[in-house]
């Protein structure tokens, strides 16, 4: 009995130990992946990102591939605990690693992989760094990953249609990286923001570094009032709560940083801005005074 309870434990603790991933139904045949909302590791194949699935009658949308191969077949893993339908559409809402590395997986498997032009752009510039970093942080769980880049792209916008489904692919400007793009499913009154929002944690203002666009992304993305929003970071939500996690935190950036310019303050004073207003977002420890850097940077030079 108490080989057979090992046992049992054993098996338990191997199958957490990849189960980074959580389930969360956001409308019929439609989910979210939700990934750690900690750093890429090992463990979670540098799948600390939330993912879209869109099931239909010919087959699976799944938006964003993964961050490496062993990260792609667990969210293909994932998705098979949803349904038997194979994956026939990836779409890549950015050039973060976790948006695109898994793209190799879900091509050998005969999956059309979309992004937007600026995105494809992005991959292409950024993938050796990628690989460099993920290396050090996931270790041999980046084995077997190739980069293999979006081969359908489009500028502005893309309708997209499967199994009855219709999907508006629209790339408002950079976010968090410069070829971001949001996805519209007007039958669920869903939207799937990609790195255009982050839900959870603190976001990055980086790489793009354009507050300025961020937030007009933000803004033409709420003028569709979604009943729900598929984050590229954390748990799905509603407009409320997306705006309070990232489009306040991005206005409260430019707000304190202008009235810092505006009194001819420095990067000193930037990187000591009270931010305890959103401790409530994880990670804000390692990230809130490289944000306040970073948009001094770059508001710096509008004065």
């Amino acid at each position: 009995m108490k080989k057979i309870s090992l046992f049992l434990i054993l098996i338990v603790t191997m199958v957490a130990t990849h189960a980074s991933l959580e389930v969360q139904k956001v409308a019929d045949n439609v989910y979210a992946l939700v990934g750690e909302t900690t750093q890429r590791s090992p463990s979670n194949f540098g799948n600390n990102s939330t993912h879209g699935v869109i099931v239909t009658k010919e087959g699976v949308i799944l938006i964003d591939s993964g961050a490496s191969y062993l990260g792609a077949k667990e969210l293909h893993q994932a998705v098979q605990t949803i349904t038997d339908q194979p994956i026939k559409i990836v779409i890549n809402t950015g050039g973060q690693d976790h948006r695109w590395l898994g793209n190799d997986y879900f091509q050998q498997l005969g999956a059309r992989i979309i992004a937007s032009t600026k995105t494809q752009a992005d991959q292409k510039t950024r993938a050796d760094y990628h690989l460099t970093r993920l290396g050090s942080l996931i270790g041999k769980s980046l084995d077997g990953t190739n980069p293999v880049f979006a081969t359908e792209v489009f500028d502005e916008k893309m309708n997209l249609k499967l199994g009855k489904v219709d999907l508006e692919l629209l790339h408002f400007g950079a976010a968090h990286t410069v070829g971001d793009i949001i996805i519209w499913m007007p039958s669920t009154s869903t939207m799937f923001a990609g790195d255009a929002v982050f839900n959870d944690r603190m976001l990055g203002v980086g790489p793009a570094r354009d507050i300025h666009s961020w937030i007009s992304v933000f803004e033409k993305m709420a003028e569709f009032m979604p009943k729900h929003i598929v984050p590229g970071h954390g748990h799905i939500s509603n407009l409320s709560v997306a705006t309070k996690n990232t489009y306040d935190y991005l206005t409260f950036l430019k707000t304190e940083i202008s009235k810092i310019l505006d009194n001819d303050g420095d990067m000193l004073e930037a990187s000591k801005i009270d931010q305890t207003e959103f401790h409530f977002l994880s990670g804000h420890q390692d990230i809130a005074g490289k944000n306040a850097q970073w948009v001094f940077e770059t508001m710096e030079f509008d004065y």
